[in-house]
Parts: C-alpha cells; structure tokens; sequence
C-alpha cells in the first residue's frame, strides 16, 4: 500500500499524521508514505526526524484584512494556490498513491484536491471540534470524514461519509500510571496541579497560574508542575515579584518545557491548559480534571468548542481568557482540589469519552478505501 500524507503549518496537523503514519508502519512495514508539506513550515523540521521522506509544495493562506496588505496577501495566495495544484499533480503522479490522507492545514487543500481529480480516493482527519475550513471543503470529495469527537459531525454536509476514529494518542500515555508516576516525580500524598500553555508558553496562562503558584509556595498546600514556555523565560521573576524564590519551594516545579508529559499529566490531579485537540484527548485517555483556558488566537476559535465538548459532558471547566484572573483561576481551582467527588465524576466522565484504540480505527479506514479502490 502506498500512502500519500499532506497536513501542516501547526503541530495539531502534524504530529496526528506522524502519529497514523507511525502506526501504520508497525502494522504493515511494506507500506510506502510520503508527506508533502510546505517549505518553511513545521513539517519541514518534523517529518524527517521521524524518518518519513517529504516532497514540498509552496502555499498559503488567505487574509481576512481589507487593506492593502491583505489584498497583496490574497493575490499571492490565489497565484500559489495554481502553482500548487500543478506541484502536488507532479508529486502525486510520481508517486502513484492508493491513497491519500489530509489533516489539515493549507497545504492539504491543493494536495487533497488534486488526487481527487486524478482519481485517487481521498481521507481526512479532523482534530477538532470545530471543523477547519480546508477539512469543510474537501469533505466533499473525501471517501471518508473521520472525526475526533461526535460534536463534528454537525458540522459537515449530510452527504459526507463519516466516522468517529478519535485522535491518535501516545502509547507513553495509553500506558503511564498515576503511582508510578508519582514515584517518578518524587510526589507525595498533596493534591497535584499541572500547568502549560504550549511550548511557546502563553502570556495569559501563565500570569493567571503565577497567584495559585505563588501561593502553594507559601502554604505548601499543593505540589505543582508549570512550563512557562520558550517565550516566558520572566516567569521565576514573576514569582518572586509575588513573595516566593521557586527554587527554594520543592512543592514547585517551574520549568520552560515539559519533556516528560505522560509522566507528568498522569501524576497530576488537576490540569490547567489550552484546550488544543491532542493534548484534550490525552487528558481524556488519562481521565484527568482539567480547567481549560482555550486560546482565542486560533482559527475558527476551535479551541473554545474543542473545550466546551469537555464541558458539555461534565468532563472540564472552562474559563475564556477575557474572563481569566488569578482570583477566578484559584476560585476554580480550590472547588475542585477541596471536592474528591467532583473530581472522580469528572475523571469518570472524562473517561467515557476518551478513544483510546484511534490509531488503529484510522489504520482500518484507510486500508477499506485503499482496497476498495482497487477492486
């Protein structure tokens, strides 16, 4: 079987592709994949350190700014959008896929669009909640529309072919353990919070999280694990702006990067972050309370739905970072950590919505339309 994968710019629409690919690969190692990506994104640093070979196309988004920017933006864009369908027919011809799989992304688009055309049957995997635009058109012509959560599905035309697979999850994390984990970590009996926002670090995030930090510092109430980020290398001074040296706390974990997040997420009681898709569905695989801060910096503001599916299903809490305070974040904190119960419900909850077989569901969507293709 020959498999032709085309998703980027962000690591939501890369690593699920990697995460397929690699499955795949253990499944059926006679199997040939290529990516295509395109040159300068994410994709271009990710896919070769996997060991997967990548072809490039060049394209980009449209501007949704009425200036004169975003005019010259929209002009480039509509001339590449021509130059990468001719690029992506090449590469497509070259390789002569039985398949192709888009997860999203600009570069998927002319990818997608163009192995249809040629007669090629085509797949997506959406990650969110809250469709992306590329995933919405191509949906149309794809022989199958694999979704991470039910709440989707609304979100396509009723003609779409679709099936629920979930998103890919770690096998770190099918498999860590909260004792474990613990022992790891050098924790004891406290209740444990975990806290991220990426591995940029996000600004609001972490000055919320400073006040509940800066407390248990001071009462030693809680154990806390916080990445603040590439961008939030100010954080130790934040603390010690409120009252504490964190390196004198060993309840506190400050660090820029969490390179150990299985360990780290199934130890903690409690975790407040984003609410991007994959980092949600490990949540869910691992049970874990969560209070989420979706970013309003993304498109379609999927975030705020991916956070919402938690909480529609008694699974999260959510507050919107034009809501987001210290007082308010402890507030929600403290009602949770001080209340067994809840967080058993919602570890429960959290649970029954976790997918935890989604690489191989995918796997068996794409070998059915890779056979019947051939039939």
């Amino acid at each position: 079987m020959k498999i032709l994968f085309a998703g980027g710019g962000t690591a939501g629409h890369i690593n699920p592709a990697l995460a397929i690919a690699g499955y795949i690969k253990e499944k059926n190692p006679t199997t040939q994949i290529l990516f295509v990506g395109n040159r300068g994104g994410m994709e271009e640093t990710l896919v070769p350190k996997a060991g997967f070979e990548m072809k490039f196309i060049t394209i980009s988004g449209f501007s949704r700014q009425i200036n004169l920017d975003g005019i010259k933006q929209n002009i480039k864009t509509v001339k590449r959008t021509i130059s990468s369908s001719r690029e992506a027919k090449k590469i497509i011809a070259e390789f002569k896929p039985d398949i192709c799989v888009g997860t999203g992304g600009y570069v998927s688009g002319p990818v997608l669009r163009t192995a249809a055309k040629m007669g090629i049957p085509t797949v997506i995997h959406e990650q969110n909640a809250y469709p992306g635009i590329t995933n919405k058109m191509l949906s149309k012509s794809a022989a199958k529309v694999m979704l991470a959560v039910k709440a989707a599905e609304k979100h396509f035309d009723k003609g779409c072919d679709i099936v629920v697979t979930g998103n890919p999850v770690r096998s770190e994390i099918l498999t860590a353990d909260k004792k474990q984990s613990r022992r790891e970590l050098r924790l004891d009996a406290r209740p444990v919070v975990l806290s991220f926002g990426g591995s940029l670090g996000a600004e609001k995030v972490n000055e919320a999280v400073a006040g509940l930090i800066a407390r248990s510092g001071k009462d030693a109430a809680y154990q806390h694990i916080h990445a603040y980020g590439r961008y939030g290398d100010t954080f130790p001074n934040l603390l010690r702006e409120k009252g504490i040296e964190p390196d004198d706390c060993p309840n506190l974990d400050i660090r820029e990067y969490i390179d150990n997040m299985a360990t780290c997420m199934a130890a903690a009681d409690l975790v407040i972050c984003r609410a991007g898709a994959i980092t949600l569905s490990e949540i869910q695989a691992l049970g874990k309370p969560a209070i989420l801060i979706p970013s309003p910096n993304v498109a379609e503001n999927h975030q705020y739905h991916n956070a919402m599916a938690l909480v529609d299903n008694g699974a999260a809490e959510i507050i919107e970072e034009k809501d987001l305070t210290e007082e308010l974040l402890i507030e929600k904190a403290d009602s949770l950590l001080k209340n067994p119960d809840k967080l058993a419900e919602y570890t429960l909850n959290s649970k029954k919505m976790a997918i935890t077989d989604a690489n191989e569901r995918i796997y068996n969507v794409l070998r059915r339309v890779a056979s019947s293709n051939k039939k």
